[in-house]
Parts: structure tokens; sequence; C-alpha cells
């Protein structure tokens, strides 16, 4: 990356993956922003930036997953430092968007707690946000500013396709997830599509019922864009070998990874399951020898490196 191309930029790592900004930070050839964060005794955030950013071009990486509540924080008191610091403007990069999966009122008396924490971001001073595989596209919509929205499909089909799965099908674990699914079969050269008739009585609870499609005799690749406690992934891929496939793999962007997932996955019928790193993986899943963490670092830095520069970041996915 040209010294040219990074002019003016100061990119800021929250405590919540600190290893992802360094490799961002490596691909855009610059070091890391000079910020001090801490917690104070009774639980609360605070942080110092320990640099000048007047009229600087000021990009924050933190994403909000678990502890979802002290990463956001952490992200609106970072935002808000640099606001009063007087950053020309503020870019609040989140590869994981918390509180996605609360999108809409689907029951009495329920908020939505998206667009409660898109208001936050932009209250807190975000001038625009860059994130990857929301939810829900429309979540886009609750901003007032712009959002650069990226897709890790490129990225994963690039390892998949180095495995040259054979009779290969793509599987939507559920109805939402299908025009991802079909992205993905397009990008692996127009395999087929099947969709999971999927009900979810109650938060991470899932219920599969049954497959919509051809799957009989072929290798199965479920694609969704988070595995949290595992209970959806699982319950496909039992449905799916009952339907008569040969092998069930896996990729998701967010491996939220929490509760009972590793004891779910450990006794789960997968070959294979990719994930990225959009949010840090803990130690303990470091043995789980099915897993393939695949790096998004350099579509990040490259789509910072196009903010940066006012140039299309659109032509990422041309």
């Amino acid at each position: 990356m040209s010294t040219a191309a990074t002019s003016g930029m100061k990119l800021f790592t929250g405590a919540s993956h600190p290893a992802l900004g360094d490799e961002i930070c490596k691909y855009l050839d610059i070091s890391p922003g000079n910020i001090a964060i801490r917690k104070f005794s009774d639980g609360e955030s605070y942080c110092q930036i320990k640099e000048n950013i007047r009229g600087a071009d000021v990009f924050f990486v933190q994403p909000t997953g678990p502890p979802a509540n002290h990463n956001l924080m952490e992200l609106l008191i970072m935002l808000d430092a640099a606001k009063r610091s007087s950053a020309s403007r503020i870019t609040a990069v989140l590869p994981y968007y918390g509180y996605a999966r609360q999108d809409r009122k689907d029951r009495p008396r329920v908020p939505i707690s998206a667009k409660l924490v898109a208001d936050l971001l932009t209250k807190g001073g975000a001038d625009r946000i860059l994130t990857m595989d929301l939810h829900s596209p429309a979540i886009q919509g609750f901003f007032d500013i712009p959002v650069d929205h990226l897709f890790a499909a490129p990225v994963l089909v690039e390892h998949i396709e180095k495995h040259a799965i054979p009779d290969l099908v793509v599987v939507s674990p559920d109805a939402g997830g299908v025009e991802r699914a079909r992205a993905f079969a397009k990008r692996l050269g127009g395999v087929g599509l099947a969709i999971m008739d999927k009900r979810r009585p109650e938060p991470n609870v899932a219920e599969t019922l049954h497959v919509v499609g051809e799957v009989k005799g072929c290798n199965a690749l479920i694609v969704d864009d988070i595995i949290d406690t595992a209970g959806t992934v699982v319950s496909t891929a039992k449905s799916l070998l009952t339907n008569g496939v040969k092998k069930v793999y896996a990729c998701f962007t967010h491996g939220i990874l929490s509760g009972p997932a590793r004891e779910r996955l450990d006794k789960a019928p997968l070959e294979t399951v990719w994930i990225t790193n959009t949010i840090p993986l803990l130690d303990t899943w470091k043995d789980y020898r099915p897993l393939n963490m695949v790096s998004v670092a350099a579509l990040l830095g490259e789509a910072i490196s196009r903010i940066h520069c006012n140039s299309s970041v659109t032509s990422l996915f041309d």
C-alpha cells in the first residue's frame, strides 16, 4: 500500500479483537493507532487516544461480539473520544454487527435492538459504518449515515474451492438465507441449491422439519451468516444425512460459538467447518479439528483503503 494511499489515515483497534486490527494494519502498511483502553474497578470502560487526530480520517475496528454489551460500549466511547478530538471523518468498522438478529418486531412488546444500536453509533460520533454480512441487509436502512456492507462469500468460496468437493449442493438452513446460499451456489460454478424448512419456537432453539430440493447422493455445504449455539447446523446436518446426503460441510461468516456449541459440534457429522475471523476464536476451539479459519483482514483493509481514497467499494464484488 502506497504512503499516498494512507496519508491522513488513522486506524485504531478496540480491545475486542486486536489480532484482526493488526492484520488490517499490516495489509495497509501502517502502524496501529496509539490508544489506551482499560476498565475501572467497577467495570466502566475508559479510553484515551494518545496521538493527535485533528483533521484525520479515523477508523475504529471493533466487532461487537461477545461480550456484546461491553464491546459496544467500548466502541461508543472511542467514537466519542474521536469526535471530541476534531477528527475529520470517523468510520466505525464492525466486522460483526452485534444485535443484528433483533432486527424486527416479531412478537408483541419487544425492541428492535438493531435499530437502537444504529442510533447509538450515529449519536456516538460515527460518520460512516463498514460492516460485513449483516444478518439482514435491511439493517443498512436503520442508519442515516453511509453504510458499506461487505460480503465474505468471495473469500470463503476461494478456500472451499480448494477442496474440490464433488456432487456439491449448497444448503440454506432456513428460508431467510436463500439469497446468501444462491450467491454461494453461483460462485461455486452453479451447483445445486436446497432449503431447509426450519421453525424457531424460541431464541437459540431451532427445529428442522424437512428438505426442499434434491440432495440425495450429493455432498452438502450448509451456508449461513452466524453460528452461535450450533443447534441449527447440527439439526440441518442430521436431516440432510437422513435424506441421502453423503457428506456434510458447513461455512459461516461469524463464529460466535457460545453456550453448548462445542458439545454439539463434537458430536455433529460435519467433515469441515469454515468460519472467518470477524470474531476472535477462543483458545478452547483451537483443537476442534474440522474447523478452518479464514481471514477477512485483506478484504476489510482494501475496503478501508477505498473509503479513505473515496473510490468504489462495490467494485470489490464485481
